[in-house]
């Protein structure tokens, strides 16, 4: 035993373990009440099916809506585009994983979107940037935690885990403010 004390290194926020540990409790559980729901008819699993599709649909637009505030914040602030950039790939990432088609941006370019999507107004700060890109991460890995109820097990297994990416992206972006 050293005669001498270590100093602590641990960093204030939620741990890697927490969040993994969530996520895989979060799948767990939608997996158990998705279980016990099942039933053997062909109508119930068109249903399923259906109900399936407009989850992964609802995902996908939710990924691609949040990769709109990323672009906008990497307009707006080029800057930040090293911290940044890793983490829209990853929503990139997870978009495609839910179905939906956009190619992920090479660079802090916005990506083209629909004439009928209204601009996104990033703050003007870089940390009030940062801050807006991480509300948003954390407000849609709460809103898929509570489609996991929905969702069949497979699909709550990956909401789950991109939930729980979410939830360290925001803490990414917010670390620093500690």
């Amino acid at each position: 035993m050293p005669s001498y004390v270590t100093p602590s290194r641990s960093r204030p926020g939620p741990r890697r373990r927490s969040l993994l540990t969530g996520a895989a409790t979060a799948a767990a559980a939608g997996s158990t009440l998705l279980l016990a729901g099942c039933s053997g008819s062909d109508t119930a699993s068109d249903g399923r099916a259906s109900a399936e599709r407009r989850v992964r649909a609802r995902a996908a637009r939710d990924s691609a809506e949040l990769l709109r505030r990323y672009d906008a914040v990497l307009a707006a602030h080029a800057s930040l585009a090293d911290r940044v950039r890793p983490l829209r790939a990853e929503v990139a990432r997870h978009e495609k994983a839910f179905g939906g088609t956009r190619p992920p941006a090479s660079s802090a370019a916005p990506a083209p979107s629909s004439p009928s999507a209204r601009p996104v107004d990033v703050p003007d700060g870089r940390r009030s940037a940062l801050r807006f890109l991480a509300t948003a991460e954390r407000d849609l890995a709460d809103r898929r935690g509570r489609q996991l109820k929905d969702a069949p097990a497979e699909l709550a297994r990956l909401l789950a885990s991109v939930a729980a990416a979410g939830a360290a992206h925001a803490y990414l972006l917010t670390e620093d403010d500690k």
